[in-house]
């Protein structure tokens, strides 16, 4: 076992705990069995679930047991917004949405060995309660004007929106699932995001309520920020999710190489498994050789591959490298799925049909600003297609060069790329 305390102050992943120093004993005493929950209010996890699987991961490598809790329950209600009441989704969707997420959570954890990881789902223990049971056995154990003043709560009984019992109810389902597991696991610690710290501690509240001689705690991690003030977790067309039919692993992977070399050190450390020693190095390159941008591939490729496998992480650094003219590779060995994911991320023009010159081509795609640039470019032997030179302004590209029989890539020197799209070949 290692200290997992020190570990996480040092990857920056503390920001809320009930004692620091009791949670220390017990790491040090332990084995502990921990939880954290993941509620389906989405067919997929994204970015900020990540950072709790993968603090998961870290505390079971460091010798402790882990509960992956996806709530089947709880997703039916859903956590407190901050604006406005959740859309409340049918048990059927829920249901397979449970079953999406655990595939999503299970290749991250361990699940053999001493202290093998264990997959739980809240609808267990509350499906067969009923309204009388709920409010005799949980109810009584809360104060409603603790209840109210959780920040998430307080926030919405400010707002115009105000609040429903349904959602407000919310911080009593999950207190019962930290007391139900417990009860059932043996688990003294739910982990977080700080987010949830109100939450968290309804249900280290309730277990001393219940059971006032247990020792039970929460840790909560920080909200990620970026440098330049978005929103970590977005790209211009939304959320960053794990599952690859909502966002490619080419997109997935392309987050990480495009990050901010202000962030990259914070990411490394909140999301690789390399050594301190590695992760510092890696630092310095950053300081020292930002253009060379090694932090971010070295992120890009571990992520990616932990998320969607080495197989499409391959497949994605091909199409990386096959873009821009490098590797061995061309874009004609691309498969058609890795093509149009990467070429997703590139400005495109649909035209209907093959026959006009590519200087034409290169102004609809907004490569260049006129016909006239794109004759310039031509002619000063920076434009190309399929990474093929132009040879002369009056080109026009032939079927025979559709990329799987719809697309030109077509690149202005070494870095400017696009798409043109043939919607009738």
């Amino acid at each position: 076992m290692t200290d997992i305390v020190d570990e996480l102050k040092w990857r920056g992943l503390i920001a809320l705990s009930t004692d620091e120093d009791e949670l220390r004993k017990a790491f040090a005493d332990g084995p502990v069995t921990f939880y954290c929950g993941f509620d389906p209010t989405a067919p997929s996890l994204h970015l900020g679930n990540l950072v709790q699987i993968l603090t998961m991961r870290r505390i079971q490598q460091a010798g402790h047991r882990p509960l992956g809790l996806v709530g089947g329950a709880t997703g039916l209600i859903g956590d407190p917004k901050p604006n406005s009441e959740r859309t409340l989704n049918s048990p059927e969707v829920v249901a397979g949405w449970v079953e999406r997420l655990r595939a999503q959570i299970a290749p991250l954890l361990d699940f053999e060995g001493p202290n093998a990881a264990v997959m739980v789902n809240n609808l267990d223990w509350t499906q067969g309660m009923s309204a009388i049971e709920f409010l005799r056995d949980m109810g009584k154990h809360f104060r409603v004007n603790k209840m109210i003043a959780k920040e998430a709560v307080a926030r919405r009984l400010s707002s115009d929106a105000g609040i429903s019992y349904t959602e407000f109810s919310y911080q009593i389902l999950q207190g019962m699932d930290f007391l139900k597991l417990y009860e059932q696991y043996g688990c003294t610690l739910q982990t977080g995001g700080s987010d949830q710290w109100g939450n968290l501690t309804s249900g280290t509240d309730l277990i001393h309520r219940v059971h006032p001689e247990a020792k039970v705690h929460a840790l909560g991690t920080p909200l990620i920020t970026k440098a330049d003030g978005t929103k970590f977790g977005k790209t211009e067309s939304g959320t960053v999710w794990l599952d690859p039919e909502m966002l490619s692993p080419y997109a997935f992977y392309q987050f990480w190489l495009n990050a901010d070399d202000r962030d990259v050190a914070n990411f490394l450390r909140i999301f690789s498994f390399r050594s301190r020693e590695e992760i510092e190095e890696l630092e310095q390159q950053t300081e020292e050789r930002p253009q060379a941008r090694a932090a971010q591939r070295a992120l890009a490729e571990e992520l990616t591959t932990l998320v969607h496998g080495a197989d499409q992480t391959a497949a994605v650094i091909a199409a990386s490298k096959a873009l821009f003219g490098q590797g061995d590779g061309s874009l004609a060995d691309l498969d058609e799925a890795t093509l149009a994911a990467a070429l997703s991320e590139l400005p495109k023009a649909e035209v209907p049909e093959l026959g006009a010159p590519v200087v034409d081509l290169f102004a609809e795609v907004g490569l260049v600003a006129s016909k006239s640039a794109a004759r310039r470019t031509v002619k000063e032997g920076g434009a190309y297609v399929n990474n093929v030179k132009v040879p002369g302004e009056d080109h026009v590209p032939a079927a025979s060069d559709l990329l799987h029989g719809r697309w030109l890539v077509l690149r202005r020197g070494k870095k400017n790329l696009a798409a043109v799209e043939v919607k009738g070949a």
